[in-house]
């Protein structure tokens, strides 16, 4: 299933978040912009009331007279399309010459004001100048007012802000291709890992060895990991097959050859005979089969497998009681010595199956007149849980195998599969957390299996 390009999207959020950025400073540039400007305006337009204050003047009878320099209002016009307007005020609100409509603009306390306002249907920007001019007894105030249509600050807040628009419009283009470039070679490494599982064969299940960026370092894990337990998995189902074509081989060439010998028989006792062993045969590969099957369940149970007290006293005097009529009808003292009460730490089906391939192993392979006993005994680290008969055990090898963990690989037709279930008892014990023993008794003779579980704490 093909989903979303991490690449593309990694690239159009940071495009988006470059855009974004960029209209908050062309944003900002405007507003500096008109600031700017408008302290330009400001200033020109103080000046140019300085100016024209400087020539008021207190006439022979004790008024005031002003002669406009042109020139002050020249220096407004800094466009041919802007507008010049000026009024001057003598104390008391007494209009002296100007634009008589044009609005004063209130006072600070430095005796200056600056406003935005209208004249008539023109936008201006407006200063209000408080000056004093002495008649030699007093000091008389005036104001002047002077006012500029905003056109030329309108017009060079328009080219501020074009030219940073064009300065910042070229940034986010520089800065969305070394962001294309750097997302492009900061994913080459997961190209190369992707390109370096493409190219693994069916049987390579290899760690990956490719370096890898800190953040990709955790998806190779999870790989590897998933590689190794990949590899588990398919040496089981090798080490299941192979047992398989191992443990069935010898009873199926059994049953060939007994049905063989039944289809020659010269008489009905041979051929009785021969059908008989044929049926042993059958048995033997059904009991191997299903050992197999249970095995293969134990392997499947190794995953998500959760562990609770179990009572294995309990456990072990119900099994026994099972076995009980098969073991009468061979002939064996089947019986159960120990505590009443014993919990471990176990799954409870598992469980039951290991004690069960315990009982069934001593029950088939004792032979006639043995005595097969199953004990549960608490301890001070654990619980331990035994099977001890007095048949004929198992040979020296079969017992190394056993302690080494190995399946067995080879079978004679006499064992019928006894090593294969004590096999599945080390494994089921090993999911557990438990260790099992296998002990021949004295001179040799008999199998004692001793498994110590974890106490429940």
């Amino acid at each position: 299933m093909t989903g979303y390009s991490l690449r593309r999207r990694l690239i159009l959020w940071l495009s988006l978040a470059t855009a974004a950025l960029g209209v908050i400073a062309l944003a900002d540039t405007w507003r500096e912009a008109v600031a700017t400007a408008r302290g330009l305006s400001d200033r020109v337009l103080e000046g140019s009331a300085l100016a024209i204050a400087e020539r008021v003047t207190v006439d022979e009878g004790g008024g005031l007279e002003v002669d406009i320099p042109f020139a002050a209002l020249e220096m407004l016009a800094s466009a041919a399309e802007d507008q010049v307007f000026y009024r001057v005020d003598a104390p008391a609100g007494q209009f002296l010459t100007g634009y008589e409509d044009l609005a004063l603009v209130p006072l600070d306390e430095e005796g200056i004001g600056f406003a935005d306002g209208r004249y008539g249907e023109v936008p201006i920007r407006s200063a209000t100048l408080l000056r004093r001019v002495s008649t030699g007894s007093e000091s008389v105030a005036f104001t002047v007012t002077v006012a500029e249509s905003t056109l030329a600050r309108s017009e060079l807040a328009r080219t501020i802000l074009i030219r940073s628009a064009l300065r910042i419009l070229a940034l986010m283009l520089c800065t969305i291709a070394l962001v294309w470039v750097a997302v492009t070679l900061a994913f080459r490494p997961l190209d190369r890992l992707g390109a370096a599982i493409a190219e693994r064969t069916p049987d390579d299940l290899r760690p990956i060895r490719e370096v890898v960026p800190l953040e990709a370092a955790p998806l190779a894990g999870a790989v590897n990991s998933f590689m190794g337990r990949l590899e588990d998995a398919v040496a089981a189902l090798r080490h299941f097959t192979g047992n398989a074509s191992h443990q069935l081989r010898t009873p199926l060439a059994t049953l060939r050859t007994q049905l063989a010998l039944a289809r020659r028989a010269g008489d009905a006792a041979q051929g009785e005979a021969a059908l008989d062993k044929a049926d042993q045969a059958l048995v033997r590969a059904e009991r191997v089969l299903a050992q197999l099957l249970a095995l293969a369940r134990v392997d499947a149970a190794a995953t998500g497998l959760a562990l609770g007290p179990v009572d294995l006293a309990a456990l072990a005097r119900d099994l026994a009681a099972e076995a009980l009529p098969r073991a009468d009808t061979r002939g064996i003292d089947l019986g159960y010595d120990g505590a009443d009460r014993a919990e471990a730490l176990a799954e409870p089906v598992l469980a039951a199956e290991l004690l069960r391939n315990l009982i069934d192993n001593a029950v088939a392979y004792a032979g006639s007149g043995a005595v097969v006993t199953v004990r549960v005994r608490p301890e001070a680290d654990g619980v331990v849980l035994e099977v001890e008969d007095n048949g004929p055990g198992l040979p020296a090898e079969r017992l190394a195998e056993l302690r080494a963990g190995a399946m067995p690989q080879r079978m004679s037709p006499q064992a019928g599969g006894s090593g294969l279930g004590l096999a599945i008892v080390a494994e089921i014990a090993g999911l557990f957390g438990a260790t099992c023993r296998f002990d021949p008794l004295a001179e040799g003779r008999g199998l004692k299996v001793s498994c110590r579980f974890r106490a429940v704490a």
